[in-house]
Formats: structure tokens, sequence, C-alpha cells
């Protein structure tokens, strides 16, 4: 499995079905009008965590994607989506409206991309969560979980592999924080890289690991 991050909550994330066809999923891709480019993606499925200009650009995103946009089990080109219903903010989306948190089962691994959250998970989110292997998590505040709260739902989740995401870099004109008081606050050892390639035997055995892309 190959992961790319382009910035805000926008990943490619590439693997080999149980057919050994190749797939490529995309993850809310983002309007220009936030100050970034979006670069233009193949993609075989696409899924938009809401509709907010900057996660919900299907122009961005080449070809007839199976388009995933709401809560629900989905089975599709051989890969298992799981999307479950959470908020944008904390409370209960009176403020901001609802959000998608949504799981991918691929290559005999776990992915999560936890969308726009803007509040702790309850007991029914953190049930559907378990044995996660590597989670996409906002960390920048603002309209999402901020530093310290990305850290309190990863003790929870414990997943093995954390890749921020939804946080400040050059362009964005939003004014989240930048990646670096989460990583103070994790402790964790951390990583940059492009991308990730990850298979199941790479995952870390004794402890987490953040990985950070480069946009």
């Amino acid at each position: 499995m190959t992961i790319q991050w382009f910035g805000q909550s926008y990943f490619k994330i590439q693997f080999k079905n149980s057919a050994g066809e190749e797939v490529t999923i995309a993850t809310d891709p983002y309007s220009p009008e936030i100050g970034l480019n979006p670069p233009k993606t193949q993609a075989d499925i696409l899924t938009i965590s809401h509709d907010h200009p900057d996660h919900n650009n299907l122009e961005a995103i080449k070809g007839e994607p199976f388009v995933i946009n709401e809560p629900g089990e989905y089975e599709t080109k051989g890969v298992f989506i799981y999307g479950i219903p959470a908020w944008h903010d904390e409370k209960q989306g009176k403020e901001r409206g609802n959000v998608t948190i949504f799981r991918f089962q691929a290559e005999d691994l776990n992915v999560v991309h936890l969308g726009d959250l803007g509040h702790e998970l309850n007991d029914d989110q953190l049930e559907k969560l378990n044995d996660v292997d590597i989670l996409l998590v906002p960390v920048g505040g603002g309209p999402t979980i901020d530093a310290k709260k990305a850290n309190e739902i990863i003790s929870e989740i414990e997943p093995r592999i954390i890749i921020p995401m939804h946080y400040k870099i050059p362009g964005l004109k939003y004014d989240f924080k930048t990646a670096d008081e989460f990583l103070k606050i994790s402790g964790l050892p951390s990583e940059k890289m492009d991308k990730l390639k990850i298979s199941r035997k790479d995952l870390p055995v004794e402890e987490m690991k953040v990985v950070i892309l480069n946009p």
C-alpha cells in the first residue's frame, strides 16, 4: 500500500485488491480557494467526509470514481469501506454539521480517515475503530480537534502508524496550527517522507510511530 498526502485531508491511497488489481482511493479533495493547488488524481473510489469546499472538490478527481459521501457499509473493487457518523463540532453538529469517518480494509491493513472530526469519540464510535493500523488524524485545531485532543484520541484507538493532516502548511489560507505542537505533545518517534509505502509486515510492533508526509 502507498499513501500520499496533498494537504488538508486530501490523500491518495493505492493498493492491490484480492484479485491483484490496482485500486486507488482519493479522500477529501479541496478547492483552490483555500490557497493550495489541488493535484488532479485518477481514482477508482472517492470518499468525501463532508460537503465543505476544502473537502468536496470533485473536479480534482479524474475518471468515474465510485463516490461515497455518507455513513454506511460499502464493498467495491474488492475493498471494504465503512462510513461512521460523527460531528464537525462538540455540539453534535449544531454548529458545523456532520462528518463521516471512513475505515478502509485492504491488503490486510485497516486505514482510518477521521475527516474533520470536531469532538471526542463516543463508545460506539470507538467500538467501530478497533484494530486500526494507520490513522489519518486532524491536528491543526480551528474547526477540528487540536493537538491535545488528537493525542487523546490516538491513545484510545492505539494505531500502529499516525499520519497527521489538516494543519497549517505554506500557502494554506486557514489559520491552523502547524504539526509541531502535536509532535511535541505526542512524544512519539516520527519520520518525514514523500510517500508511505507499507505492508502488514512493516508495521511497528512495540510502539506507535508518527509519519509526517510532505504535501
